[in-house]
């Protein structure tokens, strides 16, 4: 019998032959949650640590977590985990999505799917009711991801769900995703593994009913959650939204809600228009027609999620060719591209088309923006700096100039970690709405302060004028966001820092916990969800460094910020940078910049905290042993990559 708040089954597949084997999953769940968890050991025991990325040897992960299948606590989410091609050395990453893939596969019985080998011919996957069926795909391989999830959805049935690539992840572009229903997207480069192994598809169907194990508790959890939150405005604005095209619309068993937008076009679909995701043309749209809204916008979201591209590195890479190109860096004989027509139809879609297809230019942009940069020459590096936040060339977000704890987040983190990020900038961001006098807004800086003590280790990382306490709550974030992503809870709801409630406007942290407890009857307390966070955290550092991450010398963040100080308006979320600073003050962090002495002593910080070797950054046989993990020492200490 499967426990509470699992399937029970883990199906692990070998496209090379096309056999599958099951395995249960109960000798994870208690010390690994599920999600990045489940992956992380997976992954460990199953990949060579030199296996390169777009290998048959490298394993494809699509995990679920305990939360996946119960609605109304923002927590249908689902994961696909492997070695990515988009970071140097190439590393363990991951994508988070959602829609209802998830749920229906714990409903087919199983709780992860783990894909290695690569077929001779392309083929999709129908997982149903515990049975698996291989497909030849030939007929679908060059077509985009909306048309694929239609046919597959079709010849499986409605009920199914779809999860797939377009031509970008087939062509192995670095930075391909994999997409799902309603335009559920997951990134880190998930989508050329895919297209590495000849994989189109995965529909997933089931009618299985996973339990809780005391239902009447979760609904409780559910409607303070609501309370805390406020109940979602199906007609509320949205910083992204069109007013007269695009709609409100939860995600699949949310029911907590956001600003995700919905829209209809091109064979009456609904497509999803979200966040970072809309900033793709904007800019350059808005320029080109001079301040006036046009339909392009979304044009170019459709034609990068059809042909599965990352909007977080086609933004910067839109921004970064205009730029090339009116400084004479790029011609367009050169690049083959309407240059001169950037922010109009005709060039995001010979862009999308070239970088997706591989054809001239886009061979090099393929392969990353850094590689693409290094083409041009040191000018064009020099521009690529005012457009990227990682060494994956993602988009500029959440400054540590700003930020300060978002250095540590940064350096130690394989891709761009939206999820910790979020842990330090949606509390400021809401922060903000109240110093603006947003009609409404109630957290103040008062509330930031408790918000240090109750989720960041004390008040003065709360205090943005000074690098105390930022180790402490950079430590904390990951360990946190680590349970969260097992778990697997939505980022934009979790956790809940600041409640729009009246009274008490902080969140209260135990409630993680409660869930956990509450579904798999499994009573733990907050400490206990963040110790175990902190052990999937390690495994995923240890992960790192077997695969060739060199500690304390990969941990940096990109030079600009480092020597460039922070100006005016250079950070979308708060333009003026403004800060909470000592004593409940507000701060200016304009002409900022992370000092790098300083950093280094934060590094210090955060290494003895984690209790790792300080001089290489390496996990230490001592605290991985603390943490249940003793095979992963020992393997890392027969290597001397553990002290």
């Amino acid at each position: 019998m499967a426990e509470f708040g699992y399937a029970g089954q883990i199906l692990k597949i070998n496209l090379s032959d096309q056999s599958f084997m099951t395995e249960p999953s109960q000798k994870y769940t208690a010390g690994l949650i599920g999600g990045r968890g489940f992956a992380a050991r997976l992954f460990w025991d199953m990949v060579p640590p030199q296996a390169p990325a777009l290998a048959p040897e490298n394993c494809l992960i699509f995990t679920t977590g305990p939360t996946t299948s119960f609605v109304g606590i923002a927590g249908c989410r689902w994961q696909i985990c492997a070695k990515s091609p988009l970071q140097s050395p190439e590393v363990f990453s991951y994508g988070n999505l959602g829609g209802k893939w998830g749920p229906l596969l714990k409903a087919a019985g199983f709780d992860v799917v783990t894909v290695q080998g690569k077929s001779a011919k392309p083929l999709y996957i129908f997982i149903h009711d515990g049975q698996v069926e291989f497909r030849d795909a030939s007929d679908l391989w060059g077509t985009d991801a909306f048309d694929t999830i239609d046919q597959v959805r079709a010849k499986c049935g409605g009920d199914s769900s779809v999860v797939t690539i377009g031509p970008g992840g087939e062509n192995q572009v670095v930075f391909a995703t994999a997409l799902s229903d309603e335009g559920a997207s997951g990134g880190g480069g998930m989508g050329a593994v895919m297209g590495s192994k000849n994989l189109k598809a995965i529909a997933v169907s089931g009618t299985g009913v996973i339990k809780a194990a005391d239902p009447a508790r979760l609904q409780k959890i559910a409607e303070r959650i609501k309370y805390l939150k406020g109940s979602p405005d199906p007609k509320r604005p949205s910083p992204w939204g069109v007013p007269g095209v695009t709609f409100t619309e939860d995600c699949y068993g949310c029911s907590v809600g956001c600003s995700r937008q919905m829209y209809i076009a091109e064979k009456d679909r609904k497509y999803k228009s979200f966040c970072q995701q809309t900033s793709i043309y904007r800019k350059a749209a808005s320029d080109y027609y001079q301040g006036q809204w046009n339909e392009v916008q979304l044009r170019a979201l459709r034609l990068c999620d059809g042909n599965t591209l990352d909007s977080s590195v086609m933004a910067p890479m839109v921004g970064w060719l205009i730029d090339c190109y009116k400084e004479g860096v790029v011609s367009e004989k050169e690049s083959g591209l309407p240059l001169a027509k950037a922010g109009g139809p005709e060039f995001i879609e010979a862009l999308v088309a070239c970088v997706a297809r591989r054809q001239g230019f886009g061979e090099a942009l393929a392969k990353g923006l850094n590689y693409a940069a290094a083409t041009l020459g040191p000018r064009a590096e020099e521009i690529l700096a005012r457009w990227i936040s990682t060494r994956s060339a993602e988009a500029r977000d959440y400054d540590p100039r700003l930020f300060i704890t978002t250095a540590l987040l940064y350096a130690t983190e394989p891709r761009r970690p939206i999820n910790q990020l979020h842990g330090v900038s949606i509390p400021i961001m809401i922060w903000s709405n109240w110093r603006r006098q947003v009609p409404g807004a109630r957290f103040n800086t008062e509330d930031v302060i408790e918000a240090g003590r109750r989720w960041w280790g004390g008040a003065e990382a709360a205090d943005f004028s000074t690098y105390n306490g930022k180790a402490r709550a950079a430590k904390i974030i990951q360990d946190r966001c680590s349970a969260k992503d097992s778990l697997i809870l939505c980022d934009l709801c979790w956790p809940i820092m600041a409640a729009n409630s009246p009274g008490d406007h902080v969140g209260d942290p135990a409630l993680e916990s409660q869930i956990y407890s509450a579904i798999t009857g499994r009573e733990t307390d907050e400490a206990g969800l963040l110790k175990l966070g902190e052990r999937i955290y390690n495994l995923q550092r240890a992960i790192q460094i077997r695969q060739g991450w060199q500690g304390r010398r990969d941990d940096i963040v990109l030079d600009y910020y480092h020597t460039r100080p922070l100006a005016d308006g250079e950070v979308f979320i708060n333009p003026d940078a403004l800060m909470p600073g000592p004593g409940g003050t507000i701060i200016s962090r304009v002409g900022s910049v992370l000092e790098k002495d300083k950093f280094e002593e934060l590094k210090n910080e955060y290494y003895r905290l984690r209790g790792w070797d300080v001089q290489s950054g390496y996990p230490t046989v001592a605290r991985l042993r603390e943490l249940g993990l003793d095979d992963v020492a020992a393997d890392l200490k027969s290597r001397k990559l553990a002290v």
